[in-house]
C-alpha cells in the first residue's frame, strides 16, 4: 500500500492525501509537480526512475488506512 508522504522531498512544499500534485517514483519517492517537472525533469534524483501522478486513496479507505506522517526533506534541495 502507498504510504502517501506528506510532502515534496525538495521543496517541502505540503501534498496532502488528496493532492492532483504530487509526483511519485516506483520507490514512493515524493515530489510537487512543479519539481517533478521542472527540476528534475520527470525523473528521480534517488533512483532514475520516472516519475508519476500519485493515485489519490478514496476518502473512505483514508480513513482506515492514513497517510504516512513521516516527511522526507533534502534540506539542500534537488539538483
Amino acid at each position: 500500500m502507498l504510504q502517501l508522504r506528506p510532502g515534496c522531498e525538495c521543496c517541502d512544499r505540503d501534498l496532502p492525501p488528496e493532492s492532483q500534485d504530487a509526483m511519485i517514483c516506483s520507490f514512493e519517492c515524493t515530489f510537487c509537480r512543479d519539481c517533478a517537472q521542472g527540476r528534475l525533469h520527470g525523473h528521480c534524483p534517488n533512483c532514475g526512475g520516472e516519475l508519476l501522478r500519485r493515485p489519490v486513496r478514496p476518502a473512505d479507505k483514508l480513513a482506515r488506512f492514513p497517510a504516512t506522517k513521516d516527511r522526507i526533506h533534502n534540506p539542500t534541495g534537488c539538483p
